[in-house]
């Protein structure tokens, strides 16, 4: 019995991996609920996410809990960054679009992005929004199309909203279908993940 729940868990280990979308990211800058980063790690976790960035130059980094993310940052890869500049260069250096989530007048709605590309999607602080100067650094900014008297969604549901039109984009057009880590990253997260 035991040796069949271990091969039932390595399995599942290899097909979670198998699906894990690499150029596929979140930022969270200076969230401050942690039950809404939970969250987020949640739906991360769900879609296939590989590393989300914490970015946190005002607010502590939250605490995570298994009761709070179900476990989900076991399975998501968490990077802290303590400036925007660090954020920004990794980021880049991963030739990722940038997408900042906000109201704006000028921003483009979310179904008109390309999803299936290497791309980061970034939500800011709950009540101050996306700092001056990553909003600056960003590649632009999307709202997702609301018809309510409410101006904005929950940070945690806006994102789940997001993520679940990549994935809806990268599922159409197999990104699902094909292994997306290299070899190498693959064996090193299935060892790691076997030892969770």
């Amino acid at each position: 019995m035991q040796r069949e729940r271990t091969q039932q868990r390595q399995q599942k280990i290899a097909a979670v991996l198998q699906r894990r979308q690499p150029d596929l990211t979140v930022v969270l800058e200076n969230v401050h609920d942690p039950h809404n980063v939970s969250a987020v790690l949640r739906t991360c976790d769900a879609v296939g996410v590989l590393e989300v960035h914490l970015l946190y130059t005002v607010e502590p980094f939250p605490e995570l809990s298994h009761r709070t993310s179900a476990s989900a940052y076991k399975w998501v890869e968490l990077r802290r960054h303590r400036s925007v500049r660090e954020c920004i260069e990794r980021l880049r250096a991963e030739r990722k679009r940038l997408w900042v989530a906000a109201p704006h007048p000028e921003a483009r709605s979310l179904y008109e992005l390309d999803l299936t590309i290497p791309v980061a999607l970034i939500f800011g602080n709950e009540h101050r929004g996306v700092s001056p100067e990553l909003l600056a650094a960003a590649d632009g900014v999307y709202a997702i199309p609301q018809v309510g008297m409410v101006e904005s969604l929950n940070i945690s549901v806006a994102c789940a909203v997001s993520l679940y039109e990549a994935f809806r984009q990268r599922w159409s057009k197999g990104l699902y279908a094909q292994q997306r880590l290299s070899p190498e990253r693959f064996q090193e997260l299935y060892q790691a993940w076997l030892r969770r």
